[in-house]
């Protein structure tokens, strides 16, 4: 007689479910936990715009939206506009395109990228000056009210002044890299911050602020404001007052330019006069400066009348054709022999008394007023 085959067990067929569910809760918690935080942001974006307008600083999109699901929160701006009507002069800047993004697990940080061109105008007019760029980028860390570190990069960046007499726009500024970036240091946005401002050139030339820069040179500079009584919205012009009213100072704490073979260093720390001009002392350092006091000689005052510089600039330039070498062994007597970065270097004192720039013997010029 044939056995019967024993039973089989039956596998549940609900095994899956428990897990599943699982899947099923977390998506849909989180689902809930971004569109509340898109939420969030919504309505931040527009507390800060609405801030910001009671100061005098309008911010307006074509068109706006709010996406990114399911890691981050993009907020997209086409067309963006800023109207700053406290400023001096009051300007109006617009730009293509403007993409923030902050990560859900990273609320305090903000990456946005801004599409260029980038125009500048007086209110109403015609843009005066016209920044383009192959990728504009920066970043917020902190709170709008809490500012931490903000900084902000481009490259491949123009700037033209646009209406010149040729009818074609005027190239002032080139840079194959720029970048600035400021920190709180100490205190906060409400309460004495001290402020650190470093900024760094790549390849740059503004023609049309001296002749000197015209050729292509680099540029770091490291420096921090100590004096102010807060960061709140206002024009930096109110900010150098407070800082001379406190007592306060800038210090530059290190900045180089490179152009070809010539190298300087400088670092010192500067406070502002009473009508706002800078008065203090940098040391600086420099290889190859021979090759440029001519220049700053001839050029420094031109403008001004300054034939005493354009005679010494004349009298120089005459003596080194006449004597090749003889300006560098002079530049040898106006200060202290040193080395920098491996090379001969002569440290020189540049001086500010009441905003008159001296570098040594030469007269560079008057500094303009920060307020």
């Amino acid at each position: 007689m044939d056995a019967y085959p024993p039973p089989q067990r039956r596998v549940s067929s609900l095994g899956w479910l428990v897990p599943a569910l699982l899947v099923v809760i977390v998506a849909a918690g989180w689902s809930g936990f971004w569109f509340y935080a898109a939420d969030r942001a919504r309505t931040t974006i527009a507390g800060w715009m609405e801030r910001e307008a009671r100061s005098g600083r309008v911010y307006a999109c074509g068109s706006q939206s709010l996406g990114g699901f399911p890691f981050r929160i993009e907020f997209r701006c086409n067309k963006a506009g800023a109207e700053l009507a406290k400023t001096q002069p009051p300007l109006q800047l617009s730009a293509a395109n403007i993409l923030a993004a902050v990560q859900v697990y990273q609320p305090t940080l903000v990456i946005a990228e801004i599409q260029a061109p980038l125009t500048v105008a007086d209110p109403g007019q015609p843009p005066a000056m016209t920044a383009n760029w192959s990728l504009g980028r920066v970043s917020l860390r902190g709170t709008p009210r809490n500012p931490q570190r903000v900084s902000f990069a481009v490259d491949k960046m123009t700037l033209d002044r646009n209406g010149a007499a040729s009818g074609k726009p005027e190239r002032i500024f080139s840079a194959d890299q720029a970048q600035l970036h400021g920190r709180m240091a100490s205190g906060s946005a409400q309460d004495n911050p001290v402020i650190d401002i470093a900024g760094s050139l790549k390849a740059a030339t503004a023609p049309s602020w001296h002749p000197l820069a015209a050729k292509p040179f680099d540029f770091d500079g490291d420096t921090r404001l100590v004096g102010l009584r807060n960061f709140q919205p206002k024009p930096w012009s109110a900010r150098f007052r407070e800082i001379q009213q406190a007592d306060g100072r800038i210090e530059v704490r290190n900045v180089r330019l490179k152009q070809g073979d010539a190298l300087a260093v400088a670092s010192g720390s500067l406070k502002l006069t009473k009508q706002g001009y800078l008065d203090g002392d940098l040391t600086v350092t420099a290889v190859g400066i021979e090759k440029i006091l001519p220049a700053l000689g001839v050029e420094a005052l031109a403008r001004q009348g300054g034939s005493r510089n354009q005679r010494l600039g004349a009298a120089l330039n005459l003596l080194d054709q006449m004597a090749p070498g003889a300006v560098a062994s002079a530049v040898q007597l106006l200060g202290e022999q040193v080395e920098l970065e491996g090379r001969r270097a002569t440290k020189i004192p540049l001086r500010f008394k009441d905003g008159v720039a001296t570098l040594g013997p030469v007269k560079l010029g008057q500094t303009p007023p920060l307020f």
